[in-house]
């Protein structure tokens, strides 16, 4: 059984709980890994998430390219006094490194099917020194989504890249943690930590938030202080955070 229906993947539903939980959860592990002095940051997005207004109140600039990886005329346009938007279908409007860390939220990696060439452009523009947080979709959630159409073909199947069709005709790219380390090695940066985005149940998360509301932050410290590196047994998304050398 999928671990989320996959009708609940847009954050509605019945499991309303659990989504606040899990953007709580989003927000924190931003927090924590955003850089501690103001820096100008690239959000790759697709100007779909709240991140780059989390990042431009902790005193950060941000570019925010809208529609990355679709053909569009580079466009920078003001969005607030820290925040930029972009539109564009690759990093060329930026020089080599230009940007202290790079946000690349939403699944970015998972929906652009050919996710090395999002990575070259990362490691490209990011200085020395720079961090990129990222996103995918993990083994677990493309194995399940296989399994409620069916599949189960495709579920013996030991290629190196899985691409899994959504019952709306899209296509994502699910990783394992260690295909993702490779992406983000093969690309030159170095791998800080890769974990699931979340280990805590739905059900877990939905009984203890209907039991006591506040017990949110709770819920949201044990998660981050869970031993979940390198764990692909659960969880649909997969964090990393990786470096570029100095």
């Amino acid at each position: 059984m999928l671990p989320i229906p996959a009708t609940e993947l847009n954050g509605s539903g019945t499991l309303g709980p659990y989504w606040t939980f899990y953007h709580a959860v989003v927000a924190e592990q931003l927090r924590q890994w955003l850089p501690t002095r103001p820096s100008l940051l690239l959000d790759l997005s697709g100007g779909r998430s709240r991140w780059p207004a989390q990042a431009a109140r902790a005193g950060h600039r941000v570019i925010e390219v809208v529609d990355f990886r679709r053909p569009a005329e580079p466009r920078l346009r003001a969005a607030c006094d820290r925040i930029h938007k972009v539109r564009a279908d690759d990093l060329s409007f930026l020089p080599d490194g230009s940007v202290d860390g790079i946000i690349a939220e939403q699944r970015v990696l998972s929906v652009e099917i050919m996710a090395e060439s999002v990575m070259e452009d990362v490691a490209r523009v990011l200085k020395p020194g720079g961090r990129a947080l990222l996103c995918v979709d993990s083994l677990v959630l493309g194995m399940a989504i296989l399994a409620e159409q069916n599949y189960w073909a495709h579920l013996r199947q030991t290629g190196e890249v899985m691409l899994v069709p959504w019952p709306d005709g899209s296509i994502t790219r699910c990783f394992t943690s260690a295909q993702m380390r490779e992406l983000i090695t093969s690309a030159g940066l170095e791998t800080e930590w890769i974990r699931p985005r979340t280990v805590l149940s739905p059900s877990m998360v939905d009984h203890v938030l209907s039991t006591e509301s506040r017990s949110l932050a709770w819920l949201v410290r044990t998660e981050l202080e869970s031993e979940a590196d390198g764990d692909d047994t659960v969880g649909i998304h997969l964090v990393a955070s990786a470096r570029k050398p100095l």
